[in-house]
């Protein structure tokens, strides 16, 4: 008997371990079910009726919006983006509350307008991990994806378009992030909001081979830590990367081209790497202010009423291998300390300085001042611009190329380099296409 009861429990032990084993596979198969959603049909419902990690794929056509998503769920349309879920100028179109949600190729379109209420075509809501939203047009809403502090979200291919009939000031940005650990924005279109990437609060997020165009700011950093940007291209916007209160960022090999104010801003942000940018036409190519300890390498700023204005105490910088090219006046910089800008025997370039490398180590053989005595007398008076071409100016320059000693404190490159550093020509002539 006992031997019976022995080859009993050992039967029932290994008919447990065949059930366990096809256990997950019929349960996978069971919560993936692909479910066709006719157009005109009541998406709500479709979605109430849903078990979690169902596919539910729509035909082309109008969907009514206002739609919350509260289990993992993926909804996707045809690849030209032609199911259409539209909004009532009320509210959220699509308001995401649960993890592992995806949504691909829709058009999602009409949410309401009201910017206390965060109202946006896709909303992630702070439970929304990992969501994914992709390769969708986002058009004519207030915020275009709004992420509001789920972790690992993705926002990437998408083309967002904000609603062009509110003021700048009125308006969503195109993508907007907040307490978002770990979250991607990566290869989206974006246009006509105020902020094309507006990030607050956050951390160790990466803004990637975006294209940001006709907005306030292409990029706006506040209190945003241990993060990337890199590969965007921004033009036609007011400032290209607004950089403002955040630390330990990489900010590099972007693009930005033809912006108003600024191409690159950089406000208290510290111990950062800006490196192989390149920014051309702005009224400043660079303005750093009480921003510290960070690097700058191999950027190229060019065509700009003032190539990079430095002000406010910024400390501890080191600014290497840049190029400094047609710019109207290169350096801004109001201030006594004097303030040396090579690293390791490695200057910048100048395009305005006719230097000789007698011993043909690509270092010029004089050191190169970007402001002199007139300069600053012009930033702090402004009206006597109107002396620029007296005796007594003429007499005063003369006075200082012979007599060094009388230059005011500010900028010195000890090692002014002979030529510029290749420059991201394939970015650049990408955003010009």
């Amino acid at each position: 008997m006992a031997v019976i009861a022995t080859l009993r429990s050992a039967v029932r032990a290994a008919v447990g371990l065949v059930l366990a084993g096809f256990g997950p596979a019929l349960h996978g198969a069971a919560a993936a079910a692909t479910i066709e959603i006719e157009a005109g049909a009541d998406l709500a419902q479709a979605v109430a009726a849903a078990q979690p990690g169902d596919t539910l794929r729509l035909a082309p056509g109008s969907y009514a919006g206002a739609i919350v998503i509260d289990k993992p769920l993926t909804l996707e349309g045809p690849r030209d983006r032609s199911a259409i879920i539209e909004g009532t100028r009320n509210g959220r179109t699509l308001w995401v509350q649960a993890a592992d949600v995806a949504l691909r190729n829709l058009t999602v379109t009409r949410s309401g307008l009201d910017l206390p209420a965060m109202d946006a075509g896709i909303f992630l809501d702070r439970t929304a991990h990992r969501a994914v939203v992709e390769r969708n047009d986002i058009l004519d809403n207030l915020f275009g994806v709004y992420v509001w502090g789920p972790r690992d979200a993705l926002v990437r291919g998408n083309r967002i378009v904000g609603n062009q009939e509110l003021r700048v000031a009125e308006r969503g940005n195109g993508v907007s992030l907040w307490n978002t650990p770990g979250s991607a924005v990566v290869d989206n279109d974006i246009s006509a909001g105020r902020d094309g990437i507006f990030v607050n609060t956050s951390k160790q997020n990466r803004f990637i081979g975006n294209r940001l165009h006709d907005l306030r700011y292409g990029v706006h950093y506040m209190y945003t830590n241990d993060s990337e940007i890199s590969g965007n291209a921004a033009t036609r916007n007011d400032i290209g990367y607004a950089i403002m209160y955040s630390h330990r960022l990489v900010v590099t090999d972007n693009v930005a081209l033809d912006n108003v104010e600024q191409g690159l801003m950089m406000n208290y942000a510290n111990n950062s790497d800006i490196s192989g940018n390149t920014v051309d036409g702005a009224g400043k190519c660079v303005f750093i202010y009480n921003a510290n300890k960070n690097r700058f390498a191999d950027n190229h700023f060019s065509n700009c009423d003032i190539g990079i204005h430095f002000t406010a105490g910024s400390e501890g910088n080191r600014i290497s291998g840049n190029a400094f090219i047609n710019n109207r006046n290169q350096v801004k910089y109001v201030g006594t300390r004097v303030l040396e800008w090579s690293d390791e025997g490695r200057g910048n370039y100048w395009s305005d300085n006719t230097a000789f490398d007698l011993d043909g180590d690509g270092i010029a053989d004089t050191a190169y001042r970007p402001n002199d005595v007139v300069d600053q007398l012009l930033w702090r008076a402004p009206a006597a611009r109107i002396l620029l071409n007296s005796p007594a100016i003429s007499v005063v320059r003369w006075a200082q190329s012979q007599f060094p000693a009388i230059l005011p404190g500010g900028v010195i490159d000890s090692a002014p380099l002979m030529n510029p550093a290749r420059q991201n020509g394939a970015k650049r002539a990408e955003v010009l296409q």
